[in-house]
């Protein structure tokens, strides 16, 4: 038997310093942006776009950073591990992450590229365009991986957007085989269509041979299995790993669990402001429950209301002392 944890999640992901600010369209027209998406900049570009950006609001980001500290502030006891330079963004990163209560010991880098950070574009109809610079991330390798760290968690949550440089897929693997060899999980999100064309052949070995519990959305679960539709996505994951938790935005969201597909619906909310972060809040919700013992309807549950807290308001990261929002109703 595996020894009580002292963890519930560690996550290994992007260590990205968040730089938030509202923009109109003409605004991602002049910049030769394409509203909704993702793209890597290089150090120039983000150094010009922050000085062209308006008042903006900067803090510790990136996706499985996101996750661990919604689990923290459900009340779970939350890791990570992620490469960030010992300079001024390096700093805010490492900040923000302690002070909400997760465990951030990963050593900075004293030379090499500086702390990555993605500048979010967020236009007045909420959709979020983020322009990143990954610098000090793409560092991150086998040496970085805290096995102590990671043996002591229930469920041990990759980003897939860390897929991309090949030493941290390195990195993902001896983490995987610790955590199981510890008798842990590991959890896997997608993160993004594009992320999965580029890779996609790695990431169907990785789900099948190392994950017990998948996080996509509609697009990126159709990209996995190269299907036009949800349910033949659906069906293509069925036995490929434990759980799949698949998200569908306003649909809400199907949990594959002990053989059978639940339906979970989309969590009320007033307005959406902005949807960044939707998805990581869903898995810090879920994972939650999880790892707390209740059933996939109720992790479903869990993760749809964490998701609609942070779609609310600008940023992604709760606003609100989200265990007495979330967890109240599930009493």
């Amino acid at each position: 038997m595996a020894n009580p944890a002292t963890f519930d999640l560690v996550g290994i992901g992007n260590a990205i310093v968040d730089v938030l600010s509202y923009a109109d369209d003409a605004f991602l027209a002049k910049n030769e942006m394409v509203k909704g998406s993702m793209r890597l900049i290089d150090a120039a570009t983000a150094d010009a776009l922050y000085r062209a950006a308006g008042p903006a609001v900067e803090a510790s980001g990136g996706s499985a950073a996101n996750t661990v500290t919604g689990l923290a502030a459900l009340g779970g006891r939350a890791g990570f591990i992620g490469k960030v330079s010992n300079d001024q963004f390096g700093g805010i990163f490492r900040h923000d992450i302690r002070a909400a209560r997760v465990r951030f010991d990963t050593p900075a880098a004293l030379s090499g590229a500086p702390t990555a950070r993605c500048l979010v574009f967020v236009t007045p109809d909420a959709q979020r365009t983020m322009m990143t610079y990954l610098g000090a991330c793409l560092e991150l390798g086998e040496a970085d991986i805290d096995e102590p760290l990671v043996a002591a968690a229930k469920v041990t949550y990759l980003e897939g957007y860390l897929w991309d440089p090949p030493q941290a897929k390195l990195a993902f693997l001896k983490a995987a085989e610790t955590a199981h060899r510890a008798g842990r999980e590991v959890a896997l999100s997608l993160s993004d269509p594009f992320c999965v064309e580029r890779h996609r052949e790695e990431l169907v070995q990785l789900v099948e041979n190392h994950v017990d519990i998948l996080f996509a959305n509609e697009a990126e679960i159709c990209a996995l299995w190269q299907v036009g539709d949800f349910d033949s996505a659906l069906a293509a994951t069925r036995g490929k790993c434990r759980i799949a938790a698949l998200t569908r935005s306003e649909k809400g969201s199907v949990v594959l669990a002990d053989r059978h597909a639940h339906v979970i619906e989309a969590a009320p909310v007033e307005r959406v402001v902005d949807t960044t972060g939707a998805g990581d809040q869903y898995a810090a919700g879920f994972l939650y429950g999880y790892v707390t013992g209740r059933s996939p309807q109720s992790c479903g549950r869990i993760g749809s209301h964490a998701a609609a807290e942070v779609i609310g308001h600008i940023g992604a990261r709760p606003q609100v002392p989200l265990a007495e929002r979330v967890l109240a109703q599930f009493a």
